[in-house]
């Protein structure tokens, strides 16, 4: 009944199937209408990653949450869209900062036109974000904005590295907190509000977006390593190839078993070379750290699952448990 729902939801309750379906429908009719510009090639730019489609995860969390107050509010809508359209402005500086070729499947906005217009249209969408904020009230703005911050903070964290003494994989997770689980979290939270749902509900959905927004990140990371196809959107092991230690690599790099003295020696520079990489892709695949990385991604999709407890059983409350089920599937 809910094939058509984003992020591999099949076993939803049909009427909440429908509206969340109905909900998305408005959601990408409002976004089209957020990237469109007086300016045609601002247009052009703004709506290159819209229409390149993508997983939509973040409104679809933020019309499940509004479930729990008025699910037909006015403000639900808009408030997946502030939610969408700042994941996809944080996408457009991201492809800068990694030069990233491709992006869903797509030349990236920095490959197709360049960097100051990747950068600049990542702005653009930003301020169209905050302007429909600004019509949801101050504490729909205060939690992009607080959001915002840390979106950047969790991106310099990143690109600083850890501090001298601090364990590599616990800020590697800190910044996954921040680059990925904070807007997810705010996602769930805003849906919240701008229902009408209880602060309770709100403070509960905050805490199991942010959990799994982790591992929805370490799924990811996983799936780029693991598939032997495109599904993630790029080229398998991308990021093994240019250097980016996600938490397997990580995990490789501080093992000391002797059988890992190989990966470990590829792993310590990124790898343009393609027999080298395709060495690295293969040994990181058969090792431990895959097996000790999953282990890590089940038990972020648990403690986002029990968070749930605080929420009240039933249809939606049952989705959002799938979700957990799917973040760990996808990437076996």
């Amino acid at each position: 009944m809910s094939e058509s729902l984003p992020f591999g939801l099949s076993h939803v309750d049909s009427e909440l199937a429908e509206r969340l379906r109905s909900g998305l429908d408005e959601v990408e009719i409002a976004l089209r209408k957020a990237v469109t510009s007086d300016y045609p090639f601002v247009t052009e730019t703004s709506s290159h990653l819209v229409n390149a489609g993508g997983k939509r995860f973040r409104p679809l969390l933020a019309l499940v949450a509004a479930q729990y107050g008025d699910p037909d509010a006015a403000g639900n809508v808009p408030g997946a869209v502030v939610a969408e359209l700042t994941h996809l402005a944080t996408l457009y500086h991201d492809d800068v900062m990694d030069e990233a070729a491709l992006r869903r499947g797509a030349p990236s906005a920095n490959a197709r036109w360049d960097n100051t217009v990747a950068i600049l249209t990542g702005d653009f969408l930003f301020a169209r974000a905050a302007d429909i904020a600004a019509d949801l009230g101050t504490d729909i703005v205060r939690l992009q904005a607080r959001t915002f911050e840390r979106l950047c903070t969790g991106q310099i964290r990143e690109t600083v590295g850890p501090a001298d003494g601090e364990d590599a994989v616990v800020h590697h997770l800190d910044v996954l907190a921040g680059k990925t689980g904070s807007l997810i979290a705010a996602a769930g939270r805003m849906g919240a509000m701008t229902s009408g749902a209880p602060e309770s509900v709100a403070a509960a959905i905050s805490s199991y977006g942010e959990k799994f927004g982790v591992a929805f990140q370490l799924s990811d990371d996983l799936l780029d390593i693991a598939s032997e196809s495109e599904a993630s959107g790029k080229t398998p092991g991308t990021d093994l190839r240019e250097g980016i230690r996600t938490l397997p690599v990580l995990l490789a790099l501080r093992g000391t078993d002797p059988a890992g003295a190989r990966l470990r020696e590829l792993l310590a520079q990124p790898l343009p070379d393609d027999d080298r990489h395709a060495e690295a892709l293969g040994l990181l695949r058969a090792s431990t750290a895959m097996v000790q990385a999953r282990t890590q991604l089940v038990s972020w999709a648990e403690s986002a699952r029990a968070e749930l407890e605080a929420l009240p059983s039933g249809p939606v409350t049952d989705a959002l448990s799938q979700l957990c089920d799917v973040v760990v599937d996808r990437s076996t």
